[in-house]
């Protein structure tokens, strides 16, 4: 099918309702409750919502729009738009309002509250994370329903609490599970994109488990000449342990129960983005001069990072600094580890594993604690209906001129796994444009406006397409 959108007439709608909007949204310090204990005596993130709820009033008549509040939560903006016709379908369209923290290190000119267009690129905090979601998602089905075209039911659900990890979204969805119905669609454009000049579809999101690995050995601090050699070293008993989990010469995660087949379609179409990426997949990371790659073979480095599992030591407790550190044997050694895990591996059964893994028989008989503190399994996309392949095929050619991508991404989105418990006969569009340099967490955050502008032209023929699939 072709498309039915105008490119040039969906930028200019863009540009003219969506950009200012947002650029009103990049002044809202809407930090996410983790960050703003005080949040609702501050109102922000009250006062990024109400904006959106007036953007969706205006652009999408006879839709029902209003911010629900339930008791001690942050509040949720829900949208229902009927669609054309009762055999149009229903889409499920998700995005979030809340913010990370500022940051420092804001270059010249720019700054996280201060909404700055330079170079076809709009910089300001929550642009890109996730602020153009609801602005580019309403335009979209605006494009529809002024050109006359079909478009399914629209049933909107912006949250405020993603960034503190989505904690008050379950509570909302299960008290509006009788309005939402049973979507044939979820969309969530709140993911990245290797690169601006194609729509990228996020097929899977590996799981992660956080915990701290403690090692005991003495009450307290010895003198390390007098009990080098009879005391054993906490940090050598942790580092045995931690091989239990991880090669040490290759970084492979050992234990059978973290590891998974790779689908063959996953295969193919990690050598199809590597083949569009190339160095990229490599060069996106800052490696000091001469630091390799665990592969050197593009396609490899995108099954490493998205479906294999991965362990980092990302904290650690009882190291003295350098510069304080004394002659003395330690009584214990702790680290934080964060182990990601492939799409499809059951967390909660890894973590258990763990523990058994660390604390069964400990070298020396030292005393050893491993206490998991997150646990969430990742989410796999389901193999695509004919009419969302064909669709996003279509839409990304005929508004970025280039064959979409199908890649899987390396972190953790827990929503979509509640997302597919409660809904499991649905499709998934997972996208985004959180692409290379545009630092969502940090300065200089930056939404890629023409990107930005195309994706929402993509958003509104996969609707229409939904409307139109075969039944």
């Amino acid at each position: 099918m072709a498309n039915v959108l105008e490119t040039q007439r969906v930028i200019d709608t863009w540009n003219r309702e969506a950009l200012p909007a947002l650029e009103q949204f990049v002044r809202i310090p809407a930090r996410s409750p983790h960050f703003d204990p005080e949040w609702a005596a501050n109102g922000h993130l009250d006062r990024a919502l109400e904006l959106a709820e007036a953007f969706c009033q205006r652009h999408l008549p006879g839709a029902e729009v209003g911010i629900e509040r339930l008791e001690g939560r942050t509040p949720l903006l829900f949208v229902d738009l009927p669609g054309s016709d009762d055999s149009a379908g229903t889409a499920l369209l998700y995005g979030h309002l809340d913010k990370q923290p500022e940051n420092t290190g804001w270059s010249d000119g720019l700054g996280p509250w201060e909404p700055v267009v330079r170079e076809g690129r709009l910089y300001g905090r929550g642009a890109v994370d996730d602020g153009y979601a609801v602005f580019s998602a309403v335009a979209a089905i605006a494009e529809l329903q002024a050109a006359g075209l079909r478009h399914p039911r629209c049933v909107l659900v912006i949250e405020a609490c993603e960034e503190s990890g989505s904690f008050d979204l379950p509570a909302y969805l299960d008290a509006l599970a009788p309005r939402i119905g049973q979507p044939d669609l979820i969309v969530c454009p709140d993911a990245g994109c290797g690169t601006y000049d194609r729509l990228w579809n996020t097929t899977s999101l590996r799981g992660m488990i956080t915990g701290t690995l403690r090692v005991d050995v003495l009450r307290e601090g010895v003198h390390s000449g007098d009990a080098g050699g009879v005391v054993p070293s906490s940090f050598r008993i942790l580092r045995q342990l931690l091989s239990r989990l991880e090669d040490p010469e290759t970084g492979r995660v050992l234990p059978q129960l973290c590891g998974v087949t790779i689908p063959g379609l996953r295969r193919q179409q990690a050598e199809h983005a590597g083949a569009v990426l190339g160095d990229l997949t490599r060069d996106r990371y800052p490696f000091l001069r001469g630091v390799e790659a665990q592969s050197e073979d593009p396609a490899e480095r995108i099954l490493d990072r998205t479906w294999r599992a991965a362990l980092e030591v990302v904290g650690a407790e009882g190291l003295p600094p350098v510069e304080a550190a004394g002659n003395v044997l330690r009584p214990f050694t702790a680290t934080k580890l964060a182990l990601r895990l492939p799409p499809t591996v059951d967390a909660e059964a890894v973590a258990e594993g763990l523990e058994t893994l660390f604390c069964e028989d400990p070298p020396a008989r030292a005393r050893v604690r491993f206490e998991p503190d997150a646990v969430a399994s990742g989410w796999a996309a389901p193999e695509p209906e004919p009419w969302l392949s064909g669709a996003l095929e279509e839409a990304s050619q005929g508004h970025f001129g280039a064959a979409p991508v199908h890649m899987g991404e390396g972190g953790t989105i827990p929503l979509l796994n509640w997302l597919e418990r409660r809904f499991p006969a649905a499709q998934y569009l997972v996208t985004g444009v959180a692409g290379p340099g545009s630092n969502a967490h940090g300065p200089d955050e930056f939404l890629h406006l023409d990107a930005a502008r195309r994706l929402t032209a993509c958003l509104g023929e996969v609707l229409h397409a939904l409307a139109g699939r075969p039944r």
